[in-house]
């Protein structure tokens, strides 16, 4: 366990705390036992790295990677074990869906070490009540997303603007003391603004790069697929890339990948729960498959300029930021008139020229739209609603 903790002190002393993910706030670090899942690239890592660095005491804490070679030899219980009766107190285990058998594992600390709060990682599509132990009952569950515009503001360019609610954003208060132009910022962020390592010069190559690794490894993983299977995982997103956002036609994509109709629902949920696709549906998605899905997007603008063959889509992107940045706080539809419906409000998406007839004797109706900077009545700039989280 000696190298295990060296590995953890090095990288924890290397750790900047200068900007926490929106998330951190929002979670009980005082569970027993916690999950931070979410797409690869988010952040998950840093995030509970920064956590030990300024609450807890590096020496009652340990952070092991569940793919660490230690663990070819070494159970993550009998480790868990031996840190506990030396004291241990706070144990943070990353990327626990690399590890055979996890849940059963993690139930077993839970149940063993009143005192030891475990906290782990793991892929968006990990699912917690299927593995071979529920953890329904135990583990607290926290879904972590990509970089917000307004988070992308102040990491990258050093601000400290606050969240605002749907309803300050919709009555035009959200304020940028010092930007006097945030459309050439949004025009950056669209493109390589969502995920944390928008600094490095191959981004979007290392974006492709992630992408492999979710379609190859974490989905079939989870899903029990495989190679041939997880090929078709890769056909389907490509099709879709072509194509967002569009209406599915499961039976037509289906005749296209030699598959059938149910399998490419499991596909689509699969890509879903990975942050890979976004699917809007006729209703909330508590009940996902009682809804009806109406359009398919890709899970965030950066992905579309990733996987584009041409120019993309201006109406894609306006749309697919818009989903982005709020499915994080809220629960969204499709609109009987409009694009999006959101806590009784009709959204109409578009650009600078768009006019009042979509959503012409709506009530609660606005129209949000591209190139302009600032609110006016029942109009709001798409950019403003980056500030959601």
């Amino acid at each position: 366990m000696e190298q295990l903790n060296e590995r953890y002190r090095a990288i924890l002393n290397e750790t900047d705390t200068a900007f926490v993910r929106y998330i951190h706030d929002k979670i009980n670090w005082n569970a027993r036992m916690l999950a931070v899942v979410g797409e690869r690239g988010v952040g998950k890592t840093t995030l509970l790295y920064q956590h030990i660095k300024l609450h807890n005491n590096p020496d009652e804490a340990l952070f092991v990677s569940a793919d660490d070679i230690y663990f070819a030899d070494n159970k993550l219980y009998d480790t868990a074990s031996s840190f506990y009766k030396i004291g241990g107190k706070h144990m943070y285990i990353d990327e626990i869906h690399k590890y055979p058998d996890w849940s059963r594992e993690l139930k077993m600390m839970y149940d063993s070490f009143p005192k030891l709060k475990v906290v782990f990682t793991g892929s968006s599509v990990l699912d917690i009540f299927k593995g071979s132990a529920d953890l329904s009952r135990r583990a607290l569950v926290y879904l972590m997303h990509g970089l917000s515009f307004r988070e992308y503001l102040n990491f990258a360019k050093g601000y400290d603007f606050p969240v605002y609610d749907l309803e300050n954003i919709l009555a035009g208060k959200v304020d940028l003391p010092g930007i006097d132009h945030p459309l050439p910022l949004f025009k950056e962020y669209l493109i390589s603004g969502y995920y944390p390592f928008f600094k490095d010069p191959q981004y979007l190559q290392r974006l492709e790069s992630i992408l492999n690794v979710t379609l190859e490894t974490d989905i079939p993983i989870y899903a029990k697929m495989n190679v041939s299977t997880a090929r078709k995982i890769k056909q389907l997103l490509y099709i879709i890339s072509q194509s967002v956002p569009f209406k599915p036609n499961y039976s037509k994509i289906a005749g296209m990948m030699d598959s059938n109709r149910n399998q490419l629902a499991d596909f689509m949920v699969y890509l879903e729960k990975a942050g890979v696709v976004m699917q809007l549906r006729n209703r909330p998605s508590g009940l996902m498959e009682l809804a009806k899905v109406e359009k398919v997007y890709l899970g965030n603008t950066n992905l579309i300029y990733a996987l584009s063959e041409d120019r993309p889509d201006i109406g894609n992107l306006r749309e697919t930021f818009f989903m982005s940045q709020m499915r994080v706080n809220h629960k969204i539809t499709s609109a009987p008139k409009g694009d999006f419906l959101i806590d009784g409000y009709t959204f109409e998406v578009g650009g600078q020229n768009k006019k009042q007839k979509q959503i012409k004797d709506i009530p609660n109706s606005y129209i949000v739209k591209d190139d302009i900077e600032f609110a006016y009545q029942n109009t709001i700039p798409l950019w403003a609603f980056g500030f959601n989280y």
